[in-house]
């Protein structure tokens, strides 16, 4: 359990108490840098000096040295708060608040944007200093939340969020915690790490975990571990002999080919105006219902919005009230394994018209 540091009542008053007198009578030009140029707080840091100079109890100590660095923070002079913390933890390397200084420092870094000397505190904190709670919040924590923000998904990232899974499994929402790990592997190319933490994080059955570009999570990690684990026997070479076949298949009724040809990984079916996340992946439904009736005509062509990277092919005249289908082909990107990396897929359905 990390030592705990309560602010309390009475050093306050000790302080006005004393400040009366230390006000007039103590000269302290040493440390004068940590009041002047002051607005705000100049009188009240003059005191606060006198009173740190003679004052040896620890945690009226701290509690002084925490004063003076917020009125140096919240008048923006950060080479003299880095100066006097600086000089604190030099002459006192034993303190045990020093983690909590340093923190302080690397805090006022960041709010004046200099992000590369607080990501230096912050991880500095972590390596070389014992975890503590000041005013009910861990400093590691902090420390980490902050290193996690400023490294996005980079190579630290993975340190990072491990660290917060080992030590602060229930003081971090670790379902975000596993699918921003994942994703650090993934950006490295660690594909077998990464999908254990995709894994890790489906396990988890949450489904509201909201990430920036990615508007579904739990479906992207899903995919992922699917291919991962799936035959991808449904994949081809090429977007040609993928359509090839497809519209053999649908000339001859053959809804078996049809069947074993579509993805087996969120396929979909969907009309033009749904989000994908809204739709029903892997639709519980036999393609041989639809195809009876009249023939179903399909285009000569791919549609001209078609790319590199995915395809539409218009077909009509399905068993359905809306007879009109776009079946959507898709070049598969999974780097985790090269014998699919770059085939091609039959992904999904939309139905109706194209938009």
């Amino acid at each position: 359990m990390p030592p705990v540091i309560r602010f309390k009542k009475y050093l306050f008053i000790f302080f006005a108490f004393c400040a009366g007198i230390l006000h007039c009578s103590c000269s302290h030009d040493r440390l004068s840098y940590l009041y002047t140029g002051l607005h705000e707080h100049k009188n009240e840091q003059k005191d606060l000096v006198a009173l740190f100079e003679k004052e040896d109890e620890p945690q009226i100590r701290f509690a002084l040295i925490d004063k003076i660095a917020a009125h140096l923070q919240a008048e923006h002079k950060i080479k003299s708060l880095a100066v006097f913390l600086q000089s604190v933890i030099d002459a006192e390397p034993d303190n045990p608040y020093n983690g909590y200084f340093l923190l302080r420092l690397a805090a006022a870094y960041r709010d004046v944007q200099e992000d590369a000397i607080a990501a230096y505190y912050f991880e500095y904190i972590v390596q070389n200093y014992s975890d503590m709670i000041v005013n009910g919040q861990s400093i590691h924590l902090l420390c980490l939340k902050n290193l996690i923000e400023l490294s996005g998904t980079g190579t630290k990232s993975v340190v990072y969020y491990s660290r917060l899974l080992t030590d602060f499994y229930n003081e971090f929402d670790p379902a975000q915690a596993y699918f921003m790990l994942a994703q650090a592997y993934e950006k490295q190319g660690e594909w077998q790490l990464a999908i254990q933490a995709y894994t890790q994080f489906l396990n988890l059955h949450r489904f509201d975990v909201i990430i920036p570009g990615i508007p579904d999570s739990y479906g992207y990690a899903r995919k992922i571990v699917d291919y991962s684990t799936s035959t991808k026997s449904w994949t081809f070479n090429t977007l040609d002999d993928l359509v090839k076949t497809i519209k053999a298949a649908i000339r001859a009724r053959d809804y078996a080919t049809l069947e074993r040809c579509r993805s087996k990984v969120n396929f979909f079916a969907m009309s033009w105006k749904q989000e994908l996340s809204d739709t029903q992946q892997q639709p519980d439904t036999n393609l041989r219902d639809f195809m009876y009736g009249s023939a179903i005509s399909i285009a000569s062509e791919l549609d001209p919005s078609s790319t590199p990277y995915e395809a539409y092919l218009r077909t009509s005249g399905w068993n359905q009230y809306i007879r009109t289908w776009y079946l959507y082909f898709k070049k598969i990107n999974f780097p985790a394994d090269p014998t699919i990396h770059g085939r091609w897929e039959w992904a999904g359905i939309y139905y109706g018209e194209k938009i």
